[in-house]
């Protein structure tokens, strides 16, 4: 992980946050509850808001950055709901291709982050996801990671004949 640094985001990131997005919906289309067209067509005050979201109480944001090349190779994000305070979520979840693997540590990083974050300053009894049923290796990792599947199901919002199945870590 030496090659790597995680940086909380910020308003200002908002450009790194845009091209970062992108690729996500390029690489894992199933993953995410927007289209590439519906992301590409936000305005650069969109991209700042949502820059920002991570920096507002109850959330937070980080990234993965590559230190050789400045470039941010993974994101996740962390949110706790105003009507339920116990439960954090993890959200927006992605590591470019070229750097998953556990020998780099990148996505086990990225995730210790918001689980820390989730732990100590959320205080959240346990961190939820919802993963699409199709994605098997996201499914896989968060299952070596403690997750566990609750049972609940919710239909893929683009494509409500898909399910997304939720899971959660207990973080006390």
């Amino acid at each position: 992980m030496s090659d790597y640094r995680i940086h909380l985001v910020r308003p200002e990131d908002a450009e790194q946050v845009r091209s970062m997005r992108l690729a996500m919906l390029q690489d894992t289309p199933m993953a995410y509850l927007e289209t590439y067209e519906q992301a590409v067509a936000c305005t650069a005050a969109e991209w700042t808001e949502r820059a920002g979201r991570g920096t507002r109480p109850g959330s937070t944001s980080y990234s993965a950055v590559e230190r050789a090349t400045g470039a941010w190779v993974g994101g996740m994000n962390g949110y706790v709901p105003e009507d339920s305070p116990d439960t954090a979520w993890l959200v927006g979840v992605w590591v470019h291709p070229d750097h998953r693997g556990g020998r780099l540590g990148v996505t086990d990083a990225l995730l210790d982050a918001v689980t820390g974050w989730a732990r100590d300053s959320s205080g959240a009894s346990r961190l939820l996801l919802e993963v699409h049923e199709s994605n098997a290796r996201a499914i896989a990792y968060y299952e070596r990671r403690g997750f566990v599947r609750t049972g609940r199901t919710v239909p893929y919002p683009l494509d409500p004949s898909a399910q997304e199945y939720e899971m959660e870590l207990p973080l006390r």
